[in-house]
């Protein structure tokens, strides 16, 4: 089982999307994704498998969540910097985990 100790290693905050680009090499329908954490954190890159559920409009200027402290992963050609958090639909594809409006970009989640 999992402690509070364990949830406090992942450092899990507020970040807007502030580029979308398709990513053709994928596997799996994928975007790249250009994501500002704020003055601390800064822009980092992620992939993620949004196409299903979003298009490259509805995801520009989104707030999402976002690990930024895990190890940055290499996905085909391109290197994930941070993982974006999201659930399954009904169909098993992304559904992004967003903060409601007023969350401060760059918070981190408690």
């Amino acid at each position: 089982m999992a402690t509070y100790h364990d949830f406090e290693k992942l450092d899990i905050r507020v970040g807007k999307i502030i580029e979308v680009e398709d990513f053709p090499e994928a596997r799996n329908p994928s975007y790249k994704l250009k994501i500002d954490f704020g003055p601390e954190i800064g822009v980092k890159k992620s992939c993620a498998q949004l196409p299903h559920n979003y298009t490259k409009a509805e995801l520009k200027d989104r707030l999402i969540l976002g690990i930024v402290n895990f190890p940055a992963r290499q996905i085909g050609p391109a290197i994930s910097e941070v993982l974006t958090l999201g659930v399954p639909d009904e169909n098993k594809n992304c559904v992004l985990v967003s903060p409601a409006k007023g969350a401060a970009i760059g918070g981190r989640l408690y």
